[in-house]
């Protein structure tokens, strides 16, 4: 994402070698900026920020357990837990949201 390679020049972590082109640099993943001279050009883009949490919407659950798992179970699997209401998955996955 554009966002993700908006970083300082001091900040820049080497993804590229000397010459590499824009389309080799996006193809390997990295950003390419060559509008400051004397660091890297193509660089590690920044990590992504994902906020997670678990859905109140109970038809936005997606099963992440099985008939009868604990609460401890399921929240070792890194899932959500809440035991209401019939029907609906009790262990389901956290709903992620990029920021």
């Amino acid at each position: 994402a554009r966002c993700q390679c908006k970083l300082g020049s001091r900040v820049r972590k080497n993804c590229g070698y000397p010459g590499i082109t824009a389309a080799e640099c996006s193809k390997a993943g990295c950003c390419f900026d060559s509008s400051v001279p004397g660091v890297p050009w193509c660089f590690v883009p920044q990590e992504k920020k994902v906020r997670k949490f678990c859905p109140n919407n109970f038809h936005a659950r997606k099963n992440c357990g099985f008939p009868g798992i604990t609460a401890k179970e399921c929240e070792q699997q890194g899932c959500c837990f809440r035991p209401y209401p019939p029907g609906f998955p009790w262990c389901f996955y956290h709903h992620i949201v990029e920021e």
